[in-house]
């Protein structure tokens, strides 16, 4: 809004000291990060306080873990304080104009409403109980139907499709070689050669380790049926932003843990964005040149100064946890994010953890249920899952746990931009 004032403003002849810098993407994304840190550690301090006197406690289920009596009545729902130091910065500082600023918007909003419905459930049925004189046990059927949060993703993954798909303010450009595409060719001067970029229309992606970086998913299609690619790309679009928001919802289940993982990741998409938007990086890593992607800079900023100021509280001891409001949200952040700069397919790498965590319990319940129609009783890969269970099962402490988590994505941030590289 700041940025779409003081263009306006100087449109019609006015203009106020050091607003030109305004003009440049870097100077917007610092504000971003600032301000989302502001919001995060002074508003957050309120929030709380805000979160305790209406008594919007968590509710521990004994799992025989160490310290978790100690988290009984911790607040939570503290995901809102991490919407707003998204959202309030990004609709100040970024041109809300731009497609991609949009769809990140959209998606903040919508899975965090999806995890404020669950919260407040939950949150309900604690109430309900104590009205009527029992102590609330939580239970897997408190919150939102697991049918209603997949539809809920289901919705915006079907929105971020078709939007890359369909909108015409969506470009992806690669280079023009004159037989791999047709169309207006774009000029580009780079280390005194010249190189001509066309519009792919095509589903096309970031393919990791092979020499193109380039994927299109109408490949996977029969030859009489790549003109419905738009049906398979939707499809896959909807199982990743429902795969990611559900490994960042099960990853936070220790203090610190899902917040610091999706700070990191952050990074991770800040620089593939940056590179993908530089036509002269896009050329020298061979992937796609995405246009108008910068802006996407100030909302990545912003979420990593939001998950930042948030680890203050949520650090252990947890003063405030996230809940179903700020873990979907994070999850259908990323997954959009990973998405909308085209390296969904390098998700499994950079999400390494959040893939570790969905596995760990997708193990555990499928040997559970074999075994126990198999032997007549049900067995285990896994002391607990999710695997940081595991790990407080074997006596680590959680803040061990959550840190070394944080180290193992760095480590996979590495190899993910690595990749880009290695053919």
């Amino acid at each position: 809004m700041l940025y779409q004032l003081f263009d306006w403003l100087a449109d019609q002849g006015v203009k106020f000291p050091g607003s030109g810098l305004l003009q440049f993407i870097t100077f917007r994304a610092m504000l971003a990060v600032l301000l989302s840190l502001v919001i995060t550690l002074f508003i957050g301090k309120h929030m709380i306080a805000f979160l305790k006197r209406r008594q919007v406690g968590e509710s521990v289920r004994n799992l025989g873990l160490q310290g978790e009596e100690k988290k009984h009545g911790t607040p939570t729902m503290g995901g809102i304080i991490i919407l707003l130091g998204i959202i309030v910065p990004t609709l100040l500082f970024a041109d809300l104009d731009k497609v991609y600023i949009r769809l990140l918007l959209v998606s903040t909003i919508w899975l965090g409403i999806v995890g404020f419905m669950d919260d407040y459930l939950k949150l309900r049925a604690k109430r309900m109980a104590a009205k009527a004189g029992g102590t609330h046990v939580k239970t897997n059927k408190d919150g939102l139907a697991a049918w209603s949060k997949i539809m809920g993703q289901v919705g915006l993954g079907i929105i971020i499709g078709a939007t890359l798909m369909f909108s015409d303010n969506v470009k992806v450009y690669r280079e023009y070689t004159g037989n791999n595409a047709v169309g207006k060719k774009i000029k580009v001067e780079t280390e005194g050669k010249t190189r001509y970029f066309v519009a792919a229309d095509e589903p096309i992606t970031t393919i990791p380790f092979v020499r193109s970086h380039e994927f299109n998913y109408a490949r996977l299609l029969p030859a009489g049926l790549r003109e419905y690619a738009w049906v398979l790309y939707i499809l896959i679009v909807i199982f990743i932003v429902t795969a990611v928001s559900n490994g960042a919802n099960i990853t936070d289940g220790l203090d610190g843990l899902a917040t610091g993982v999706s700070a990191i990741i952050g990074v991770c998409l800040a620089i593939f964005a940056y590179a993908s938007g530089n036509v002269r990086l896009a050329d020298y890593l061979n992937i796609m040149y995405i246009p108008n992607l910068g802006e996407v800079s100030i909302f990545i900023a912003a979420m990593i100064g939001a998950c930042i100021g948030f680890l203050w509280y949520n650090t252990f001891p947890a003063q405030v946890f996230m809940g179903d409001t700020g873990s979907l949200a994070l999850g259908g952040i990323i997954a959009s994010l990973a998405i909308i700069i085209r390296k969904e397919l390098l998700i499994p790498i950079f999400c390494g953890v959040f893939l570790v965590e969905n596995l760990s319990v997708m193990i555990q319940v499928s040997w559970f249920k074999y075994t126990k129609r198999k032997y007549g009783e049900g067995r285990r890969v896994f002391l607990m899952s999710p695997l940081h269970h595991h790990y407080q099962k074997k006596g680590y402490h959680e803040s061990k746990i959550a840190v070394r988590f944080w180290i193992v994505t760095m480590m996979c941030i590495v190899l993910a931009v690595m990749s880009l590289k290695m053919r």
